[in-house]
Formats: structure tokens, sequence, C-alpha cells
């Protein structure tokens, strides 16, 4: 892993004129800004479909795209929407995603685009040769044919023409304007890192085409169910409700499902972060029917048998492990096994363990070192409500003495920048300096996350020399 850094940003976080991000001239724009200051790498979260919690993590495809980011002025501009549409949808404001009006309002707008496709053929080849867009384009046009019900609910077997062509239509123009920015991107020296959450929900394509794969009862619900036990950050643990896999079942056909999955994956990105990594040795499993998160125990994963997979697969692109939570010797050992580089975050190191592996001194070549996540406070927010005697600790850790904390913020960023970690990313909240009202998620919390968004003059504010003089002073 070439010394570098990055930065995290979500599609929906950009700025542009139709209540999300998207895959448009502003994504460009956005490209330009990280080649300007020296960064290598921009992150993003997954791109598939998000819930009602509008959580990119509980999707109904694990290989379909999310039809709020295709753009709608290159539509506009192939003449499949109208000036007036375009009008009629422009958001209300540019600093949050309006996941309200985008719900009841994006999917009819996409579906006039679609009606004057005069590329039909096109579309279909293409759908015909993605077998998994294929189901998810069956599983969404039969889930509006039945009032949007959970698949094990279903009485209406046959999928409605329009409705099927309409998510066709989406896929198509989703894939073709996402290569499109990734090619600029490599034009512009940036590679683009994904992610790939570890579990699927449980109402999805992957599940309903795919059943012997996922331990599930007679009715087909979750007979148990993904999570997290009791920690510092989650005293209840964490209950995800995502169906478990039948990792006996997955290996009898060489876990073709997942190396389907993790092909897909990299050609669309340069590498891709795997989401909850130790949950490949073993997981939390939890009775579908217990009250808490506290009830379940653990069950062994696949390990190596499925890690070894995507090591071929892989070949030179980058695979992160984050290797976050509650780590045992044997997570250490398979991520060590792995040779895929781990997760530090620097909000992790001051919290009252001075032996911690969060802490900067400890990080090696093969780490990708995090001011925080997407599920972190910002750094400032993080500041602002840390303890003093932690504070203290940490400011002093990065030579910086002065009374006044919040001057010491740019030591902290350099103390990545100098550590040995191969990559180093902030998320964009941190390049702005802004505080925990612009944090992006709170786990565990089901309302208000995912809707922060950059605005072009917040971009356009941000120092760039000063990161292209850090870039370089570090080489990064």
């Amino acid at each position: 892993m070439k010394r570098s850094s990055g930065v995290l940003m979500h599609i929906t976080s950009l700025f542009g004129e139709y209540s999300t991000g998207s895959f448009g001239s502003e994504a460009k724009e956005w490209i330009d800004f990280l080649a300007d200051c020296g960064f290598s790498w921009w992150q993003v979260l997954p791109l598939c479909p998000i819930d009602e919690c509008n959580s990119p993590y509980q999707s109904h495809s694990a290989f379909g795209g999310n039809p709020y980011l295709v753009d709608l002025p290159k539509l506009f501009d192939q003449g499949l929407l109208t000036e007036d549409e375009l009008q009629q949808h422009r958001q209300q404001t540019p600093y949050s995603c309006e996941y309200v009006r985008l719900y009841h309002n994006r999917l009819s707008l996409l579906n006039l685009a679609a009606k004057r496709a005069q590329n039909k053929d096109e579309i279909e080849g293409f759908i015909q040769g993605n077998p998994y867009l294929e189901q998810f384009c069956r599983f969404m046009s039969l889930k509006a044919a039945n009032d949007n019900k959970h698949w094990n609910q279903w009485t209406v077997t046959e999928e409605e023409e329009e409705t099927l062509f309409l998510w066709k239509f989406i896929q198509f123009h989703f894939f073709r304007q996402w290569q499109e920015l990734l090619e600029y991107a490599h034009k512009k020296g940036i590679q683009i890192l994904g992610d790939i959450p570890i579990y699927v929900a449980p109402d999805s394509a992957d599940v309903y085409f795919h059943q012997e794969q996922f331990l599930l009862d007679k009715e087909g619900n979750p007979a148990s169910v993904a999570g997290v036990p009791p920690d510092y950050f989650a005293p209840e643990g964490q209950h995800w409700g995502n169906p478990l896999y039948r990792w006996d079942k997955m290996e009898e056909d060489g876990f073709s499902w997942w190396c389907d999955r993790m092909r897909h994956m990299l050609t669309m990105f340069d590498g891709v972060r795997l989401d909850h990594f130790r949950g490949f040795e073993s997981y939390w499993a939890i009775p579908s029917d217990a009250p808490s998160a506290k009830n379940g125990h653990w069950e062994q994963g696949p390990g190596m048998k499925l890690i070894g997979k995507f090591q071929e697969i892989a070949g030179e692109k980058l695979i992160v492990a984050e290797d976050l939570g509650e780590i045992t010797p044997q997570v250490e050992q398979l991520v060590k096994d792995s040779g895929f580089p781990g997760m530090r975050v620097v909000q992790f190191g001051f919290l009252g363990d001075d032996s911690s592996i969060h802490r900067p001194h400890h990080y090696h070549q093969n780490t990708v070192a995090y001011t925080g996540t997407h599920d972190n406070n910002t750094l400032l927010g993080y500041l602002w409500e840390l303890d003093e005697q932690n504070k203290k600790t940490l400011l002093e850790y990065c030579g910086y003495t002065d009374p006044d904390w919040e001057r010491g913020y740019d030591h902290i960023v350099r103390s990545l920048f100098v550590s040995n970690a191969g990559l180093v990313i902030l998320p964009v909240q941190d390049l702005l300096k802004y505080g925990s009202d612009t944090r992006l998620n709170i786990p565990g919390k089901a309302d208000g996350n995912w809707q922060y968004r950059l605005t072009r003059e917040q971009m356009n504010g941000i120092d760039r020399q000063f990161w292209k003089k850090l870039n370089r002073l570090y080489s990064r």
C-alpha cells in the first residue's frame, strides 16, 4: 500500500440542486478538489439502495444501485427529462438530504424518463448480462406489486412490466454514470474506496432469491439475527436484525454468492472496506425473539476459507479489514493471515488506555488510520465532549500544550500524517473543522442520520494549499 491520504465523504453528502448528491458534474468538481489538495483516495459508503431510515447498510440489494444517486441533469442532456420537470424537483435546502421528497417523488420522475428511453434493447442487454441486477429489478417490481410488503407476505407473483423496466432503466444509468465518474477520477489520479456491509437486509433480493444461504425459519423470517454484544459504546449491545448466513451451505458451492459480490464490487471500485471483519472469524448470533442483543452468543465464522477467496479475487486491489470493536487474538490472527490492512481511529486512542493500539505511534505501514469513521463524532465534536484529563493527554501527545485547546486541532491531524500508517483518511467534516451537528451517523439511533451535505462554498473555503503542503511534507 503506497503511502497516501484520502477523504471520506459519501456521494449523498455532495452539493447539488436535487435533494442529494449524485454522479453529476458536482462529483467531478469534488474529484478536482481532492487532486488539488494532494489526496489520492476518495472513500464512499455503500452505493446500494437505502432503507426506511436512509441507511445504506440495510439495503434491498447487495448488488443494485441507489436510484437517488442517478444524476438528473445527465438525463436532461439525453432528452429524457424536460426543463420544467427539473425545476419542479429542485431542492428546498442545500444543507441536508431531503429524503422525504426523494421517497415520494424521485421514482415517479425517473419513470417519466424511462418511458422516453429509445435504447430499450441496450438496457435489456445490460441487465441480462448482470444476473444479480436482474434479480434485484424483479424483486423491486414484485415488491411494488405487493404494496411494498416484506417478500414473505407476497401474494402477487407476476412483475408489472412498466415497473420492471423502470428498475432496469435506473440500474443501466446508475452503472453507466458511475463508470464515467470512476474513469474521470482515474484521469485525475484519484482512486475510490468502496464499502461492503457484511450483512444484508432480511427484505432483500439477496435473501429472496437465495433463501437456502441464510438462516431462516419456515416462514422466511430470520431464525437468528446479527448484532454485537454490549461494549463501551453500546451498554445494551446492538441488535441489527439482519439474517445470518448459513456458512456451511455457502461453503458447499465455494462461497459463490460472496465471491460474485466481491468481484462485482471490485469492478466498481479500486478497493473496498470489509465492514465488521471480525464477523468472518466469529459472529454474534441473537435469537430472533430475544429482547436484547445481550442474549446473543458467539458462533464460528468461515475464516480463511472465505478470506482466501477474497485474496485471489482482489489481486493487487486494496481490501481494508474493518477490525474495530471487540477484537480477540483469533481476529487479530485472521487479519494478519489475510494480509489486509486493518483500521485505526485516533479517537479510540485517548479514552484512558495508555497502551491503546489506536495511538499513532503504534501504527504500522499496513494500516489505514482515521480521525474518525462515518459512525464517529467529528474530530472537533469529539474534542468538545472529551473529559479534560484525556483531552490534555491527547493534546500533549500531539505536541500541543497551549491552554487554547481548539488551536491544537491541526497537531492531531499532523500526528496521523507523520505516522507510519500507509493510508490516512479524514472525513470531510474534519477538513472543515466542523462540530457534532454535522455528524453523519449515530449507531443505534434510527432517526436523523445520513443527512449531512457539503455546499460548494464550504468546499471552496477549504485551504487547498494547506493540505497539499501537508501531503507533500509527509510524503503522502
